[in-house]
């Protein structure tokens, strides 16, 4: 299959590109989450501390999707990425050099408020490729390309747990995956196809980044996302550190943990196509809901290691779709389509940045367990809004 536009390059070529870009992207979160133990040993820090330190992170993240839809719309998804990701995993590195060689906290920051100006602009933008990937083809693929997303945070956990096990210094751990993770992207997006959103349809008939801003569905579709968004990133930045603390594991038990939960989540991703085809949008993200919220609570209040990794499987499974259905509902009007998934992607990513590190800062009141549990709140809140991810828009849902 040839696609339209400049780019004419076979469809398998785009998809595994924006595959690899997917895979890079969960690596980079994987390897500075996987690692997190380590950085707060490095630099002394209580829990309310390192909420704090990752609220730079969160800091940089804002900045960054508060202009990260416009960035799309002017410069096109590919230069975004390639950008982004560039910068994102350079910083990685020098977060390495900041904790590992400085100890210094200020250097940390500085730097993971960089790593995330360029996270944030990057998952903004690939979502908007892989929108436009699926449109093309037809049919449905952004579980996917989140399967891939979850396959990078697998590797990174197994890294990340390897490089624990071996005790490997943070400049040296964080050095190699920042440049693996530049390296995979640049090479990946010399085979992107055609950047919808740059071209003349996205523009036409009054579409807008600031109109989609303002559609009541698009929005909640957002709100919708966000809690389940909060639900995954949560896991991702606390789930090591609550086994190590919570449940007095060491700290290579903690980064398998976390390693189980996303291997749930990515197989949930890989292997429900067919569901999704049959059962539809809105059931599978009320089902995930219901998993997601059994699993949250059986990890915060079932006061049994065995129980808690049960807990982080069903966990994991419940996060795994909500996010790339509602990439997908967002997507369902191709004219549309950049300027909706943006939206949506902002609040998605926001939650999933800016909400664990909120959680730390709980965590220091009520306890890191306790606070996970919180989650439980927005979940619920996800379930009674799913009915926002019907194929509502021009396009209807793509096929499985």
């Amino acid at each position: 299959m040839q696609l339209p536009g400049d780019a004419q390059r076979p469809a398998t070529q785009w998809r595994n590109a924006l595959m690899a870009a997917y895979l890079a992207s969960g690596l980079l979160i994987s390897a500075l989450v996987s690692r997190l133990p380590a950085v707060r040993d490095a630099l002394a820090l209580d829990h309310a501390s390192v909420g704090l330190l990752l609220l730079c992170l969160s800091a940089g993240s804002f900045l960054s999707v508060s202009v990260s839809g416009q960035l799309v719309l002017r410069l096109g998804a590919t230069s975004v990425m390639r950008i982004a990701a560039t910068l994102a995993g350079g910083s990685l590195i020098l977060v390495g050099v900041g904790a590992g060689i400085f100890g210094s906290v200020v250097i940390c920051g500085i730097f993971l408020f960089a790593q995330g100006l360029g996270t944030a602009s990057w998952n903004v933008a690939s979502n908007v490729q892989g929108a436009a990937m699926e449109r093309a083809l037809g049919k449905s693929i952004m579980p996917a390309l989140h399967g891939f997303f979850s396959i990078g945070t697998v590797i990174g956990a197994g890294a990340g747990a390897l490089g624990a096990r071996l005790q490997i210094p943070l400049q040296y751990h964080y050095g190699f995956m920042g440049l693996l993770i530049i390296a995979t992207v640049l090479f990946s997006a010399r085979f992107y196809g055609e950047d919808f959103s740059r071209t003349p349809r996205t523009s036409s008939n009054g579409s807008s980044l600031k109109k989609a801003w303002t559609e009541p569905q698009t929005v909640l579709l957002g709100v919708l996302v966000l809690g389940m968004a909060l639900a995954e990133g949560a896991a991702g930045d606390w789930v090591a550190m609550a086994l190590v603390d919570g449940y007095q594991t060491k700290e290579g038990v903690g980064a398998i943990g976390y390693g189980v939960f996303v291997a749930a989540m990515t197989l949930t991703r890989l292997l429900s196509g067919d569901l999704i085809l049959r059962m539809g949008r809105v059931f599978m993200i009320r089902a995930s809901a219901i998993s997601a919220l059994v699993g949250v609570l059986l990890f915060a209040f079932g006061n049994n290691l065995p129980l808690a990794f049960v807990a982080l499987a069903i966990w994991g499974m419940g996060v795994a779709l909500t996010f790339p259905l509602a990439m997908s509902a967002a997507s369902d009007d191709p004219v549309h389509a950049a300027t909706r998934v943006s939206v949506v992607s902002t609040i998605g990513y926001g939650a999933f940045l800016g909400g664990p590190p909120l959680l730390g800062l709980l965590a220091e009141v009520i306890g890191l367990l306790p606070a996970l549990g919180s989650i439980s709140i927005l979940v619920v809140v996800a379930f009674c809004l799913s009915s926002n991810a019907a194929a509502s828009r021009a396009g209807g849902e793509p096929k499985a």
